[in-house]
């Protein structure tokens, strides 16, 4: 298969403990499942905010002054993205949707007040 590029599969992780978001140097794998202990793993989507920063599950996005969140949705087998007031409402998230958005920060690292929210429990 000449044609196949593989795409890059990278991860951020919330540590739970210290609550940092941090870049990993090692993930543990079990029968080709990932996970770090005491560790939220976010997965990067593939797809860049309209300044070029990479977008990872859980981040927070921009469109003027709206708050957007990204998911992966497992009912719709892809990445979504839903506004923080209203979650129930989730659209595909595609490359034109990010390429319009600018990174805010991730949910676990931003406080309360500032996503103007009260948060998910972690």
């Amino acid at each position: 298969m000449a044609d196949f590029v593989p795409r890059k599969i990278k991860f951020k992780a919330w540590d739970k403990e210290h609550k940092l978001l941090m870049r990993l140097n090692h993930i543990e794998c079990h029968k080709g499942e990932l996970s770090k202990k005491e560790h939220v793993l976010l997965q990067f989507t593939g797809l860049h905010d309209k300044e070029g920063e990479e977008i990872y599950d859980m981040d927070v996005l921009l469109l003027s002054l709206d708050k957007y969140i990204v998911f992966w949705n497992e009912q719709k087998n892809g990445w979504c993205f839903s506004p923080l007031a209203n979650r129930e409402s989730s659209s595909p998230f595609l490359s034109k949707d990010a390429g319009r958005m600018k990174r805010f920060g991730n949910y676990f690292e931003l406080s309360e007040e500032t996503l103007g929210e009260r948060k998910l429990t972690s």
